[in-house]
């Protein structure tokens, strides 16, 4: 991001945000030993620069009967500017994927789905992959167990080597 600089308090202000957004202003001001004016005004800074793009609430979806996690390869037959973009709107317009990235090497996208169970998946996978004309190959993978989903890790260590004075 040029002409965008973070300094080592936005660094920790962003790494406590990642773990917790719901946290007062004044406990993350506690939390990054700075004053609850300069932790507001800090936020503020960073929601209009853009690098807070927007906070949401992390669910436990298989308390919500979702349990089945569809982890999809997708391959286009024709990968010009406008077909990959009109896939993304395609598939990001899906009310299921939580997930969309353009990928290299390998497949063209990989998509994240979350849905209740194999029925659903089976009927997604109907009305996105097979209706499409431009899609050449979709192999998808179900998550048996997530060990780990965290936000960016990489602010948290950026910010804690700031702190000790690493590089």
């Amino acid at each position: 991001m040029a002409g965008i600089y973070l300094d080592d308090l936005d660094l920790r202000i962003l790494g406590i945000l990642q773990t917790d957004s719901s946290i007062s202003n004044v406990e993350l001001a506690a939390r990054v030993h700075a004053s609850p004016p300069t932790c507001l005004r800090r936020v503020r800074n960073l929601t209009e620069t853009g690098i807070i793009q927007r906070q949401i609430a992390i669910l436990d979806h298989a308390k919500m009967g979702s349990t089945l996690i569809a982890i999809i390869e997708v391959s286009l037959d024709r990968q010009a500017t406008e077909d990959l973009e009109a896939f993304e709107a395609f598939i990001c317009a899906e009310p299921v994927v939580t997930q969309c990235y353009r990928v290299s090497p390998g497949p063209d996208f990989i998509v994240v789905a979350d849905v209740t169970d194999m029925p659903e998946y089976d009927e997604l996978a109907r009305r996105l992959f097979r209706a499409s004309s431009n899609i050449r190959n979709v192999r998808t993978f179900f998550s048996t167990h997530r060990a780990k989903f965290e936000a960016n890790a990489r602010v948290r260590v950026a910010a804690t080597k700031a702190k000790s004075g690493s590089s």
